[in-house]
């Protein structure tokens, strides 16, 4: 296993069903397999994250390498490391932040009323375990 300052996570919402379906979209197109997958409610965000990001559940984190990055930062950033046409939505990380977050919160609000929650985290499934840092 890679040193921590050297890996790309995505940390996300284990009982969340867009989460989770957000985490099924990136492994499936995550182009150079250099993307790992990790719950914020684990034992690698609480050993990696500052305390405010780990309790920070209406957002994806994306950690590059000792950076985390939160809301349409985190999704736009995690978007360029995915297949073409995916990667092309790096560029929208030139609208103003301000614009791009209010989108973002909105859905993240309102992710359990319009997707809906689990009970438990998501478990990988075989083909995906190495993928996932817990």
């Amino acid at each position: 296993m890679k040193k921590s300052s050297e890996l790309q996570i995505v940390f996300f919402d284990g009982v969340c069903n867009l989460c989770n379906a957000s985490v099924d979209f990136i492994i499936k197109r995550n182009k150079k397999k250099n993307l790992y997958i990790a719950p914020l409610q684990g034992q690698t965000a609480k050993e990696l994250l500052d305390v405010r990001y780990r309790t920070f559940f209406g957002s994806l984190i994306y950690y590059d390498r000792g950076k985390s990055y939160i809301a349409s930062e985190a999704a736009l950033r995690i978007a360029g490391q995915l297949k073409f046409p995916w990667s092309l939505l790096r560029f929208f990380l030139f609208v103003p932040k301000f614009i791009r977050d209010r989108v973002y919160f909105f859905i993240a609000k309102n992710r359990y009323r319009f997707f809906g929650q689990q009970e438990t985290c998501r478990l990988p499934l075989p083909e995906e375990k190495k993928y996932f840092l817990e």
